[in-house]
């Protein structure tokens, strides 16, 4: 049996791969890459590259990786499944760790930098922000989020919730949250290109915000403690 390695691509720029997750690229005979994952880290592979993305509402596609990384595992000492951002965060790595665990294959988690952190903002900030939360936008089978426990955690940040920003903005704002309250989109953070969104949470809710998918959403008062930096960066405003 070959060991699988799960690893995270990071969000897009090359240079932000850890050094294992480089070399595996280099050494493994196959890689299983998903939708997100930057087409500069994917030339690194050598090996074979086989395409397992998924898109919105497609989830049954699950079990086809499964068996495929069984497949491969059987076929080769060294297997790399690579996903965007962190493996661990929203990228099903969990579940796939214990399908591979369940029929004997060895698996070791090579983490990434998520998404979440991709923008550069600080999560945290002292006398602002003392925890975050990053949640996902659409939930197995397209449903739609409880974001009651998380509404008001000082810096929230929404993955793959592009599609559903004004849903979203709404339910924050009617479980309390300001209107005023700054926030932040970052569409392909860390790639060429890159486009940054300033808003307020009651813009987003009336649908005055104008951005494309994926995009990075952060909520919360760390983004107007940064607003004048984004700005002398020439980051779109709203």
């Amino acid at each position: 049996m070959g060991r699988v390695y799960l690893v995270g691509a990071g969000p897009g720029d090359p240079e932000l791969l850890t050094l294992k997750a480089y070399r595996l690229l280099k050494e493994a005979p196959v890689v299983l890459y998903d939708r997100l994952v930057d087409e500069r880290v994917l030339a690194l592979a050598r090996g074979e590259r086989v395409y397992v993305g998924k898109g919105e509402g497609e989830s049954r596609k699950q079990d086809e990786i499964h068996r495929l990384l069984l497949a491969y595992a059987r076929r080769y000492p060294l297997v790399v499944r690579l996903k965007g951002g962190d493996p661990m965060v929203f990228g099903r790595g969990g579940e796939e760790v214990c399908f591979l665990l369940r029929h004997g294959i060895p698996v070791e988690v090579v983490p990434g930098v998520t998404s979440a952190l991709a923008p550069g903002l600080p999560l945290t900030y002292r006398g602002l922000a003392q925890g975050f939360a990053v949640v996902s936008g659409v939930l197995e089978g397209g449903g739609y989020p409880d974001l009651a426990p998380f509404a008001q955690v000082p810096t929230l940040v929404v993955l793959m919730g592009v599609g559903r920003r004004v849903w979203i903005a709404r339910e924050l704002l009617r479980l309390g949250r300001d209107p005023e309250e700054p926030t932040l989109f970052v569409e392909r953070a860390s790639t060429p290109r890159e486009k940054r969104v300033l808003a307020t949470l009651g813009q987003v809710a009336e649908d005055r915000v104008e951005v494309a998918s994926p995009a990075v959403w952060a909520i919360g008062k760390v983004v107007g403690a940064l607003a004048p930096w984004i700005l002398k960066r020439a980051w779109a405003e709203v």
